[in-house]
């Protein structure tokens, strides 16, 4: 990827490597004087996917630190193959920052080794925000057939899903939410209606689109997950002592509503937002996405430092 992007209208992309005691770390750092938020991405991601998906916060605001994680585009897996080993590379990245606590954000996949640096590092977290994230066994949905696999994770099938989302953003979301949510037909095409409507989630969904591809460079990172998560049955949970909001979409089938439940009633003293039929991007692309962004900004408001 070129060092200076715009992601979508108004977000700037401007990546670095920067060298840690635990490896070097590709990263966003927006900088600034705001509390320090630090963003876990899910699978199929990288530095850009983590940008991307906290572009609801104000920058003036917030310093948004955004890395890839070990084996994702220029971050190598030998930085943290394992999940205590990525949470440590995250505590090595802030202090490579000068960042004593941050605010940890994750997206799908990026939730266990958020989870891990939480309980991990916990006098570095000033608040914590699992978004649909993996708490425990993960494996590829039963919804996303043989074809979604392979437009997803081969490069010649995203360059194709590029130019759908381009020429026909309708059919990638079809495509979407058919394989990430538990949605009756009418529920899919109120959903389309939505984001078809909505200048705000095509730009996100656009953007989204574009954080996966290329695939290749994605591909070390995802495969990994994949081998680690096959292998957990609950992340545990004790010792999480920061504020903490749980968010889900009620109807996500990539991520089951269950990882949050989970989360929620292991984390003493948790809250929780559950996106009424949101899919697996009920956070950005659903009608209830406003409300749910409006409750983690006053979340956040609530507990910065």
């Amino acid at each position: 990827m070129s060092d200076k992007q715009e992601l979508m209208p108004g977000v700037i992309l401007e990546p670095k490597i920067v060298q840690t005691a635990r490896g070097p770390i590709e990263v966003d750092d927006t900088g600034g004087d705001g509390p320090a938020v630090l963003v876990s991405h899910g699978g199929i991601g990288g530095v850009d996917q983590a940008r991307c998906v906290v572009a609801w916060l104000d920058p003036a605001e917030y310093r948004l630190i955004s890395p890839s994680r070990p084996g994702f585009l220029n971050t190598p897996l030998s930085s943290g193959q394992d999940m205590d080993g990525q949470a440590d590379l995250f505590a090595a990245l802030l202090d490579e920052l000068g960042v004593d606590k941050a605010a940890v954000i994750s997206v799908s996949a990026g939730g266990p080794p958020a989870y891990t640096f939480v309980r991990r590092h916990p006098d570095r977290v000033w608040a914590f925000m699992p978004i649909d994230s993996v708490s425990g066994f993960y494996e590829i949905p039963e919804t996303a057939g043989p074809i979604a696999q392979a437009i997803f994770t081969t490069d010649l099938g995203q360059k194709l899903l590029k130019k759908i989302g381009e020429k026909k953003p309708e059919w990638f979301l079809q495509d979407i939410f058919s394989a990430e949510a538990y949605f009756t037909k009418d529920q899919i095409k109120a959903h389309i209606a939505y984001v078809m409507g909505s200048p705000q989630a095509l730009e996100f969904m656009q953007a989204f689109m574009n954080t996966m591809n290329p695939y290749a460079p994605r591909k070390e990172g995802t495969d990994n997950d994949m081998a680690i998560y096959k292998e957990l049955t609950h992340l545990p949970m004790d010792g999480i002592a920061c504020p903490t909001l749980v968010v889900h979409g009620t109807h996500d089938a990539d991520v089951k509503l269950y990882d949050g439940v989970y989360a929620h009633e292991h984390i003493a003293g948790s809250e929780r937002f559950w996106i009424e039929e949101g899919s697996h991007l009920g956070f950005w692309l659903s009608p209830n996405a406003g409300k749910a962004q409006a409750a983690a900004r006053e979340f956040l408001a609530r507990h910065r430092p």
